[in-house]
C-alpha cells in the first residue's frame, strides 16, 4: 500500500525520525536502514520486507510517500506522529 502526506518538516528530519521509529518504538515490528539517499530512505525488517520512504519539497512543507506490503499499521502510526500541513493527503 502507498501512503502519503504533507508535514511541516524538513525531509531530512521526516527521514531521520523514520530511521528511530522504525528502529526503536516498534520493537516487534523493527525495521532497520539498507539504503539512503538525501531524499529517500529504505528499510528492511522481518522476513526481509521493506518500507520505502520518498521525500520532497512541497508549497506548505515536505511531501512524503511510503510504500510498503507487510507494514501498513506501523507506517499508519509513524505518519500519525508527523505534524501535518493544512494540505494533508491521505
Amino acid at each position: 500500500m502507498v501512503y502519503e502526506a504533507i508535514t511541516t518538516l524538513t525531509g531530512a528530519e521526516v527521514l531521520r525520525q523514520a530511521k528511530y521509529f522504525f528502529a526503536e518504538r516498534v520493537p516487534l515490528n523493527a525495521a532497520y536502514p539498507e539504503k539512503e539517499g538525501p531524499t529517500y530512505l529504505t528499510l528492511r525488517g522481518q522476513g526481509g520486507e521493506e518500507i520505502a520512504l520518498a521525500v520532497w519539497p512541497y508549497e506548505s512543507g515536505t511531501r512524503v510517500r511510503i510504500s510498503t506490503l507487510l507494514f501498513d499499521q506501523v507506517v499508519d502510526r509513524f505518519l500519525s506522529t508527523l505534524p501535518l500541513s493544512s494540505e494533508h493527503v491521505a
